[in-house]
């Protein structure tokens, strides 16, 4: 099946012959004729099986033109990137067509945003805190929403957007169609969309954990951090078919110490991105490593899920996801649009669990390679591989006195008064000779 056998405009026609899309993926055949039959929808499919396209088509099919310029097509995603990369999709997907869509994300000034949606638009891109924002501010009408896509659902739930979805849900006109899209499908997905979903059909584009097969895996046990960083750079100066790599960290600080290590080897070829980086240089460390200005970019978990950069060569798991199904996201980054692609594993002692359980999700042994000759092995340890001496803590206490005396002190001369009763009669005779009378008034 082509796209021009779907039941597409004329406009969405040729922009997507512009931009070189000709055959449908599974999940987008699946999921078109279910949307234009107006049924919900829960869409199951890994990274890179063109999920974003499955949605956009049917909805921007069936969207209507409104003289009112409030959103009729409503997208949350869960971070600023895949913000950035729907609408840019969008945009170009309606290169044709007459209408506004608009993105907004937090990490900014909100004024810019709030002035832009206050402009109008037909389809809004958003993340959920920022669109909370909106909405508590009055800014944004949602009166006229009849589409809802929500995107990478369980990874906002990772987020703790729980609270945020729901406030947009209940803000949201009753009557529209829904369109969920998820790696996984949680007990907490499940809960959150089953007062908000009517019987929504499951679409599955292939089972949780299948690995692509365009994807070469391989593997090899090193022993630490430093031996990590070594054979990383060994192979980066090795293989010249490395021309776009993303290496995958487990933490942010680890993330930067890396940089630090790779830059001295490849000098303005490093890039890093997490979240404790500023808005702009996160978008400037993207732009770059596609345009192949960086050579490598050392990421966390934040850009696995949704981010479609073309070209990655090689994605690197410097160290191992705690989540089997983020590996599958994180080298699906690669061997995207049919393309080939090559995942490689670092393995230490402490990663035995993480990969049995990465191997029993996908139900394949990753192949083991032997360590290069040249390698240099490290014994230097960082503060996290050392080993812990854990020693019990007694507790000494102290021998009780042979003489406990009473736990007093005297009391000074001042405080030793005590209270006696007065005799003024006697006191008034002693001093004026007589007793003295209160008389009665005349």
């Amino acid at each position: 099946m082509t796209f021009e056998e779907l039941n597409l405009t004329k406009p969405l026609i040729r922009a997507l012959n512009e931009l070189g899309y000709t055959t449908p993926t599974t999940i987008q055949q699946n999921v078109f004729s279910t949307v234009m039959s107006g049924r919900d929808v829960c869409g199951l499919a890994q990274t890179g099986t063109g999920k974003t396209l499955a949605y956009l088509l049917p909805c921007l099919r069936q969207l209507q033109f409104s003289k009112e310029k409030l959103p009729q097509l409503l997208i949350i995603v869960p971070t600023r990137e895949l913000v950035v990369q729907v609408l840019e999709t969008v945009n170009q997907l309606t290169t044709y067509m007459n209408l506004v869509a608009v993105g907004v994300y937090g990490g900014v000034n909100l004024k810019p945003q709030a002035a832009q949606v206050q402009q109008g638009m037909d389809v809004l891109v958003a993340t959920p805190g920022r669109l909370v924002d909106l909405l508590s501010s009055g800014i944004l009408k949602t009166k006229a929403v009849k589409k809802l896509v929500i995107d990478e659902v369980d990874e906002m739930l990772n987020h703790g957007f729980r609270t945020q979805l729901k406030i947009i849900l209940d803000s949201l006109p009753p009557k529209r169609q829904n369109l969920l899209f998820s790696a996984t499908l949680t007990p907490d997905v499940e809960q959150l969309i089953e007062p908000f979903f009517t019987n929504p059909v499951r679409v599955e584009a292939a089972p949780v954990g299948t690995p692509l097969e365009n994807i070469a895996q391989t593997a090899y046990n090193v022993p630490n951090f430093y031996t990590k960083i070594n054979l990383l750079e060994h192979l980066l100066g090795k293989d010249s078919t490395m021309t776009k790599v993303l290496v995958f960290v487990a933490t942010k600080s680890l993330a930067d110490q890396l940089q630090e290590q790779l830059e001295a080897e490849f000098p303005n070829r490093v890039g890093v991105i997490h979240s404790n980086k500023a808005q702009n240089q996160r978008f400037e460390a993207v732009e770059l490593f596609k345009d192949g200005t960086y050579q490598i970019l050392i990421a966390t978990d934040l850009i696995a899920r949704g981010i479609d950069i073309a070209g990655v060569s090689h994605v690197f798991n410097f160290d191992l996801p705690d989540l089997p199904e983020n590996y599958i996201h994180r080298i699906g980054r690669t061997g995207r649009a049919d393309q080939a692609g090559v995942a490689i594993c670092f393995i230490t002692e402490a990663d035995q669990e993480k990969q049995a359980a990465i191997e029993a999700l996908m139900n394949y042994a990753i192949p083991r390679l032997p360590l290069p000759q040249a390698l240099t092995i490290s014994d230097e340890l960082t503060e996290d591989e050392k080993p812990k001496v854990s020693m019990k803590t007694i507790d000494v206490k102290a021998p009780k006195g042979d003489e406990v005396g009473p736990a007093f002190h005297e009391k000074l001369d001042k405080n030793k008064k005590v209270n006696v009763r007065r005799n003024h009669a006697a006191e008034k005779m002693r001093k004026y000779g007589r007793p003295i009378k209160r008389s009665g008034k005349k």
